[in-house]
């Protein structure tokens, strides 16, 4: 296409989070796109913390409803459910979203993998406390994009207000270093 890393010959384009990458959706190519800088997609504790998690995971294999429970709720899935859904729709393209399961440094990975349209709507998901795939056909031809309402948004941006968050300031972390910040961050 036009030689942008990760263009393919598929006239479309496709969101890929996955967690642990800092700049996970960033979009360089100038088209507005989705940009996530450093916001660690998918591998938030929650406002309770790992405690819980950490439990219901070390006692996946004798309570399988607790790990689901968590897995599904506030530490998992019902907070991707506050702004995965919202890239896809605002952006207007389909997102694929993964995430490790299980314990990974001084955190539990809660998976939920998932496919997402362009207006944010779950084709595919999973929330076991296992390694397990999702697939989704990918209907291409159906005029999603195009006709999506953040396609049409994305047509009407204002380039010249985004300059502030492009710009180097000089106090830029890495990712897994904003992310266990304790710090308050001056803006």
């Amino acid at each position: 296409m036009d030689g942008v890393p990760g263009d393919t010959d598929v006239p479309s384009r496709l969101g890929v989070v996955q967690c642990g990458e800092g700049d996970a959706g960033r979009s360089d190519t100038g088209s507005g796109g989705w940009d996530q800088r450093g916001a660690d997609a998918g591998c938030h504790e929650g406002e309770h913390g790992l405690q819980v998690v950490g439990f219901a995971w070390r006692n996946r294999h004798t309570d399988p409803g607790a790990i689901e429970r968590e897995f599904r709720g506030p530490n998992g899935r019902a907070w991707l459910m506050h702004w995965l859904p919202a890239r896809a729709h605002d952006n207007g393209l389909f997102v694929v979203f993964s995430n490790g399961v299980g314990r990974d440094d001084d955190e539990v990975r809660t998976g939920n993998a998932m496919v997402l349209d362009s207006y944010g709507r779950i084709l595919a998901e999973t929330w076991v406390a296992a390694d397990q795939m999702v697939l989704a056909d990918l209907d291409l031809d159906l005029g999603l994009i195009p006709l999506s309402t953040g396609r049409r948004w994305l047509a009407g941006r204002r380039p010249e207000l985004y300059d502030i968050l492009v710009r180097r300031f000089g106090t830029e972390r890495d990712p897994r270093t904003a992310r266990f910040a304790t710090d308050p961050v001056d803006i």
